[in-house]
């Protein structure tokens, strides 16, 4: 069912890299952030320079658009801790990238010759600009679910209802470049592991107009949110199942 949607409408697909339903607390997510995530430029001059025609494109139609920095998800890694039960935790792989390219990469017409053939997806999608979004599902008290129409003035998924979300945010916690100091790289790497985080209560609170302090605190997070549509009502079916379970 999943392919045929997919096949009407590209909106509908998804690729679900990491599975874990039932969530992740803080103390199982990190993150390792560092230059060798960010985008590896094509070495194909012309597709490159479609990133920059794109994007003046889109801001001759919407002159407001903005190109702010954000996370790219250059992969994750899993690993077991040294306890009996053996539970694992999750380091997320982050770079830098930003709107712009973005939309030069991800909403390219051209998009598919920026891809590499590869099994392997932070190979697959080295040349994309792939920023890390997020996404809650924000159920109420009387078991209903919070979602959202998106505006019809944006380059994704214009139009379609969505759950709360957006981006963490680098300048959020002062980054606006990578640095080269490694003593701090650790405090650094805290850091941008609380705004995965962070984030995603400010979205919800900025979006839903709901007061954080009255928001239960966050049970877990779920990596790289099959986007907030189909795949992410799929995956809201998942997390429901494995409560039940536990």
């Amino acid at each position: 069912m999943a392919s045929a949607a997919a096949a009407a409408d590209p909106g509908a697909a998804y690729k679900l890299l990491l599975s874990c339903p039932a969530g992740l607390p803080r103390s199982r997510v990190s993150v390792k952030f560092d230059q060798s995530f960010d985008r590896i430029p094509h070495r194909d001059a012309a597709l490159e320079e479609s990133i920059s025609v794109i994007w003046n494109q889109r801001l001759k139609q919407n002159p407001s658009s903005y190109s702010g920095t954000k996370f790219r998800y250059g992969g994750h890694a899993v690993h077991y801790k040294d306890e009996p039960n053996k539970e694992y935790c999750v380091s997320l792989h982050l770079g830098l990238t930003d709107y712009s390219t973005f939309v030069g990469t991800n909403l390219n017409p051209l998009w598919e010759k920026f891809l590499v053939p590869s099994e392997d997806d932070s190979v697959h999608c080295q040349h994309m600009s792939n920023p890390l979004g997020n996404g809650a599902i924000v159920q109420t008290s009387d078991e209903k679910i919070i979602v959202l129409q998106r505006s019809y003035n944006v380059g994704e998924f214009p139009g379609y209802f969505v759950f709360p979300g957006g981006h963490s945010e680098p300048q959020e916690i002062g980054i606006l470049a990578h640095q080269t100091d490694e003593k701090d790289l650790a405090v650094l790497n805290e850091r941008v592991s609380q705004e995965m985080f962070d984030g995603i209560i400010r979205e919800v609170v900025e979006e839903t107009g709901v007061p954080s302090n009255s928001l239960e605190e966050l049970l877990g997070m779920t990596d790289r949110m099959p986007g907030c549509h189909r795949g992410g009502f799929a995956l809201y079916e998942m997390m429901k199942t494995a409560a039940k379970k536990s």
